[in-house]
């Protein structure tokens, strides 16, 4: 299991959101990380989601 960083930003590069979770794969996060933007309604914002190993599994700007 790795540590999955996820976050998200608005225009001004101000930080709205912050959360990190455990995943056994990359292919799993990515999925937890897609749901977990449109729940908060982020998935139009800029975000990423950074693997344990700092691979960009998911970014949108």
């Amino acid at each position: 299991m790795g540590i999955y960083k996820m976050t998200a930003f608005d225009e001004k590069g101000t930080l709205l959101f912050e959360e990190s979770f455990e995943s056994e794969k990359d292919e799993q996060a990515k999925k937890i990380g897609i749901k977990r933007f449109e729940e908060e309604k982020l998935s139009e914002r800029t975000h990423r989601l950074v693997s344990p190993k700092g691979k960009l599994l998911l970014f949108h700007t």
